[in-house]
């Protein structure tokens, strides 16, 4: 499945010129950090005088705190291939950020299947977590995503074997301590269930 991630492209066309996907960053993950206070003593302890106690020594180093960024990241909608009753697809849950900074923290990546509709691992990232009975997946991606690139978790699912067709409704959403815009945060997806070609 990681080899399909890494031959996926996608194409999406943004109205605005300041940003533009380009490849998908699948699994970003950059440290990222900040200057913050300074830290309780971590250098040794002054020897002790003659007759007397050790002392106590301060760090002058600075904390190494991760502060939120300036950015926003947006769900943008891709449909799944269509899929026979039984069959499979899978989900991409595509996400950029539309910036101006590159994330500081990590933003978690919620995709909701719709009934009749089950994961069926492995997923993209690997490490992906299914919740809810199956009706949900959560993919947690790290800090670094930089502005105009994107990251995609892949998730394949199975159709039920007496889904009519027609077309089924999921969610895709995002959630990061960064985000500065929460109105582009979701989107739905459409798995269209076509009839079987095999003459079943």
């Amino acid at each position: 499945m990681a080899a399909v991630a890494a031959s996926c492209a996608v194409t999406v066309l943004a109205t605005g010129p300041s940003w533009a996907l380009r490849r998908p960053e699948p699994r970003p993950a950059v440290d990222v950090v900040a200057l913050g206070v300074p830290v309780t003593p971590v250098a040794p302890a002054a020897p002790a005088a003659p007759g007397g106690s050790a002392g106590t020594a301060v760090s002058t180093l600075p904390a190494l705190v991760a502060q939120p960024s300036h950015s926003d990241l947006e769900v943008v909608r891709l449909d799944p291939e269509p899929a026979a009753p039984g069959g499979t697809t899978t989900v991409h849950a595509f996400v950029a950020n539309r910036g101006p900074d590159t994330t500081a923290s990590s933003f978690t990546v919620v995709v909701t299947l719709p009934e009749g509709v089950t994961p069926e691992g492995p997923y993209f990232p690997e490490d992906c977590e299914v919740f809810q009975n199956g009706h949900r997946v959560r993919c947690v991606f790290g800090p670094g995503l930089r502005e105009g690139r994107s990251a995609t978790a892949l998730i394949p699912v199975r159709l039920s074997p007496d889904l009519p067709p027609g077309e089924l409704a999921g969610w895709v959403a995002v959630r990061s301590a960064d985000d500065q815009d929460e109105g582009n945060n979701r989107q739905p997806f459409d798995i269209r269930v076509i009839e079987s070609t095999d003459g079943s």
